[in-house]
């Protein structure tokens, strides 16, 4: 009964800022990782940022120095704060968690449906 909600996607002017945020919800033992990927070509998805559960992030380079990521443990909550965006960042942003669902042994990937971002010029 695990979902990742998505929320915070829409319009915005190119250098302003956006702020994702994606909850995990539903029988849930643990989440480790938990980040954002987007894709710019089908069977390509790409990963913006990554958070692990002790608060290490990955980036990636096209998004340095411009967006942020972090996570609020208690609420099981990933968020993206995105400034000085492009319209090359338009894209769908999908929530990543690896996660441990109750009465599972292992941990595994759940996705989120999805938040689309558009940054015009």
């Amino acid at each position: 009964q695990v979902q990742l909600v998505e929320s915070g996607g829409g319009l915005v002017q190119a250098g302003g800022s956006r702020q994702l945020s994606c909850t995990a919800s539903g029988t849930i033992i643990r989440v480790d990782s938990m980040g954002w990927y987007r894709q710019p070509l089908e069977n390509q998805r790409e990963l913006v940022a990554s958070i692990t559960s002790d608060g290490n992030t990955n980036y990636a380079d096209s998004v340095k120095g411009r967006f942020t990521i972090s996570r609020d443990n208690a609420k099981n909550t990933v968020n993206l704060q995105m400034s000085s965006l492009k319209p090359e960042d338009t894209d769908v942003y999908y929530c990543i968690a690896h996660l441990m669902p109750y009465g599972t042994r292992f941990a595994r990937d759940f996705w989120g449906q999805g938040t689309q971002v558009t940054v015009s010029s």
